[in-house]
């Protein structure tokens, strides 16, 4: 069948988060004609909002901080705790592709990123790793070097932020945490260059330093514009097309009408999971049941996926999300991911009855996943509700409570959020708890706090636990006593920072049918795709990383760079 087309390129990429840009930036260095195409008005997807962390075994950044990892200890880590439907070859790909992969990024972008010290989230597992350094952060970049594409690119997230306008680098995180010396004179210079930045200030909130999320899509962005690669924003996939069983192209809405885009090698589908659409997740994820606590941005609406299974394309775990505890603030578009709060000492969290269910400081995606199968079996999780006092407060955040502040200087949302009260019992009657049960809780949480123990969910005994903990509180940096009021309990939900159940594909991020055969000419990568953790979380950085690995291999694989 003979196709009329509005444009021609080799390779059509749908989406903008990292995984999409990178694709796009491998395969135009590879000398083929790109097109990026984003529905939203904003471009980075949610990958930047978020941390920007990336999981990446036996990488040359680790290496030079003194680790030297094993590929195949990664194998058999993630292998334990992935899903049995996902098979070794695509876990393989994964970790023997990740450390080149990033080579790649650090030899063609400006992007720089550091091996940290940070536990994986099972380190006592084979293979894992209780040092750390297979997780990687990228360091700060100049956002006015993008010129007007700075504008247009998506905010941090709200979590990953300070007041949500103030960019902040991973290691800022402890000085302004703890209040280390000199964390004053460092907030007072970073307001200083956010608030002097003119004239943009004028015009726009955006921090032009960008970090995490921002820098990894800024940086990818600066690479794909020195390449001459375009990105049309506003410009929503319709339909794939297809001829004689191959993808040969996509229809995409652009100014009004719809353009009919040939690709040459093929279409890359890195639009995010299905996040926010209620009814995808009515169908396919009852346990992660409200799209509006998802820490995703509002373009993940499961468009490609459904567009890739009508085209053929099989579909795997499609029930899995990434879990994760979330703050829901009224009035904003996401959840609020709680990452730190949790592990530090002085606060517990209670199910609606009173009563502690977890251990509150294991990985997020550990306590998202207990917090909805808790929910779900009529335990009322949903809110659940953390505890914590007067010292707490003063010392820490929770959510959007910034320590120093005062309650009264709460905007209104917040305050629908938190209770207080002058005792445990009247906080109870505050979360409409039974007084008796959580004063029972607590007291009985204080016994063995004291004495850095937590008999009932060992909270502070793996080397995570420690990870967010309080260095300056002995002799466990994750338990302290809840003692001086007055008291506080803010509500917290079981949610998610995206899905991650989609396209089956292969090794070669290739999209498969239901018989187990690649559908030619079609690729899918990060969210799009089932994930090859299945509905395990091994560490941080395991939803970016394999998305920029499996895009890197896509791009290779259909400009013909992995023959």
């Amino acid at each position: 069948m003979s196709q009329s087309w509005d444009k021609e390129v080799d390779v059509l990429v749908v989406g903008s988060g990292a995984g999409g840009l990178l694709s796009a930036l491998v395969a135009a260095d590879n000398h083929a004609d790109v097109l990026i195409v984003e529905k939203e008005a904003l471009w980075g997807g949610t990958s930047a909002t978020s941390g920007a962390g990336i999981w990446i075994p036996g990488s040359d950044q680790a290496a030079a901080a003194g680790f030297h990892d094993s590929v195949d200890d990664a194998f058999t880590y993630v292998r334990g705790l992935s899903a049995d439907n996902v098979p070794d070859e695509q876990i393989r790909a994964y970790v023997e592709n990740a450390a080149p992969m990033l080579r790649w990024i650090t030899a063609n972008t400006d992007i720089e990123y550091q091996a940290f010290p940070y536990p994986d989230y099972h380190a006592e597992n084979p293979g894992g790793s209780p040092t750390g350094f297979r997780t990687h952060m990228p360091l700060p970049i100049d956002g006015r070097r993008l010129g007007k594409d700075v504008e247009t690119l998506r905010y941090a997230s709200p979590a990953a932020s300070l007041f949500g306008y103030l960019n902040w680098h991973f290691d800022e995180t402890y000085i302004l945490l703890f209040r280390s010396k000199g964390w004053f004179t460092h907030l007072a210079k970073s307001l200083a260059r956010y608030w002097l930045d003119l004239p943009f200030r004028f015009k726009s909130g955006k921090d032009r330093r960008l970090t995490l999320g921002n820098a990894l899509a800024g940086g990818l962005r600066l690479a794909l514009n020195k390449r001459g690669v375009p990105l049309w924003l506003e410009s929503p996939m319709r339909d794939l097309i297809e001829e004689d069983g191959r993808i040969v192209g996509a229809v995409i809405g652009r100014g009004g009408r719809d353009v009919r885009v040939r690709a040459r090698k093929g279409v890359v589908l890195a639009a995010g999971g299905f996040d926010k659409n209620q009814a995808m997740r009515d169908q396919y994820a009852p346990n992660y049941r409200r799209a509006r606590l998802s820490g995703g941005t509002s373009g993940n609406t499961g468009d490609s996926i459904r567009v890739g299974a009508q085209h053929g394309a099989a579909l795997r775990n499609m029930h899995s999300a990434w879990a994760a505890p979330v703050f829901y603030i009224p009035g904003e578009d996401r959840g609020r991911l709680c990452t730190i709060e949790r592990a530090l000492p002085g606060t517990i969290m209670v199910n609606q009855s009173g009563k502690r269910y977890l251990n509150e400081a294991a990985s997020y995606h550990i306590v998202g996943q207990q917090m909805a199968a808790a929910e779900a079996a009529g335990e009322g999780t949903d809110p659940s509700w953390m505890i914590f006092d007067h010292a707490f407060r003063h010392k820490y955040p929770m959510g959007p409570l910034l320590p120093l502040v005062p309650d009264w200087a709460q905007s209104g949302m917040v305050k629908l959020a938190m209770k207080r009260a002058d005792s445990i019992g009247e906080l109870a009657r505050e979360i409409g708890a039974d007084p008796a049960t959580l004063e029972a809780t607590v007291a009985r949480f204080n016994e063995f706090a004291v004495k850095g123990e937590d008999p009932d969910f060992h909270r502070g005994e793996a080397a995570y636990d420690k990870m967010y903990g309080d260095p300056r509180n002995g002799p466990n940096p994750s338990l302290a006593p809840i003692l001086k009021a007055p008291f506080y309990a803010f509500a917290i939900h079981p949610g998610d920072i995206g899905t991650n159940g989609g396209m089956v594909t292969d090794a070669r991020a290739r999209v498969l049918n239901e018989a187990g055969e690649p559908i030619p000419g079609l690729y899918a990568i990060g969210n799009n795709a089932a994930s090859a953790m299945g509905e395990s979380y091994p560490g941080a950085g395991v939803t970016i990383g394999p998305a920029l690995t499996f895009g890197y291999i896509a791009a290779r694989d259909m400009t013909g760079a992995n023959a």
